[in-house]
């Protein structure tokens, strides 16, 4: 596993650098003038010279390259065009607030979605199972904004149980973040459970599961012992590959409910044209999918001995 793991690592070596410089020519060949964009139409020529030559613009193509293959190697990407706050801060604390919104539904609400599609599936084909199918399926129709919108109207300014927009530091973030939580939870139960469901309702009639039966297993044992086991590894890859897309936030859902993750600070830095911010987010999102991709990989070897890494 160790040489797999050095071999996989090596070969994301050229993808980074691939994303790295498409990334880095789309921003900078074809990209707005970012001096422009900030000074406005009329600035100066000795204004434009002064801030290409703060921000390094004036350097040739090779140069600007390399310094930004240097950024991604140190983790500092320097100074945002907007602000002049180091990106590094800026992500810090971006990072903290999409964590606290994401992480919480997404741990609770998987293993709450998993325990409901075992149980469904116990059910198979009647009207338990053929009703909450229909109503999932429902569910999943209804758009992302729809929940955000009537539920913010509804328990948020018509009730009063929530604040509507916001974030404070600290444990008082939690008041603040328990209807977006709600809303992430409910919008996952209908494509997670669908899919747990269709995974365990492949290994209920296997082999292992009625041996497990016939020696007298109850069934409790048997759907959360053996049937969810062997179910792990499509369940991982579905779980483990979500991760990078908690750290890099929700972007309608922080925009919406003005938290001021990474999603809500990306779409500030595309509205104002803040190209450090858009490239270092580019990057990050290639290299978390990248780690985490592999990360998958080796779980499917730990959770599952059959599975043989080469």
């Amino acid at each position: 596993m160790f040489f797999y793991v050095i071999r996989r690592l090596l070969y994301m070596i050229p993808t980074l650098l691939g994303v790295a410089f498409l990334t880095f020519l789309l921003f900078t060949i074809f990209g707005e003038d970012p001096v422009r964009q900030a000074l406005g139409l009329h600035a100066s020529e000795e204004a434009i010279v002064a801030l290409r030559a703060k921000w390094g613009l004036d350097q040739s193509f090779a140069k600007q390259f390399y310094d930004f293959l240097v950024q991604i190697l140190t983790f500092d990407y320097g100074e945002s065009f907007s602000t002049g706050e180091k990106l590094s801060d800026i992500f810090c604390g971006g990072v903290l607030v999409s964590l606290s919104l994401t992480a919480p539904p997404f741990v609770f609400g998987t293993l709450f979605n998993i325990v409901i599609a075992l149980f469904i599936s116990y059910f198979r084909g009647k009207s338990l199972d053929k009703i909450s199918t229909f109503l999932f399926v429902v569910s999943m129709s209804i758009s992302y904004l729809v929940y955000i919108i009537v539920l913010q109207y509804l328990l948020a300014y018509r009730f009063g149980w929530f604040p509507i927009q916001g974030f404070e530091p600290g444990f008082s973030s939690i008041s603040y973040l328990m209807l977006p939580w709600f809303i992430i939870g409910l919008v996952s139960m209908g494509p997670d459970i669908r899919l747990f469901r269709t995974i365990f309702l492949d290994q209920v009639k296997s082999d292992y599961i009625r041996t497990a039966r016939a020696k007298g297993a109850s069934e409790p044992r048997v759907l959360f012992v053996h049937l969810l086991k062997n179910a792990m590894i499509p369940i991982l890859t579905n779980t483990v590959i979500a991760i990078p897309f908690l750290i890099t936030g929700a972007f309608v859902m922080e925009r919406y409910f003005a938290l001021p993750g990474i999603g809500d600070i990306t779409i500030t830095a595309i509205n104002e044209g803040d190209f450090p911010i858009i490239k270092a987010m580019t990057v990050m999102s290639a290299v978390l999918y990248s780690c985490f991709n592999l990360l998958t990989d080796v779980l499917y070897a730990l959770v599952d001995p059959r599975v043989k890494l080469s």
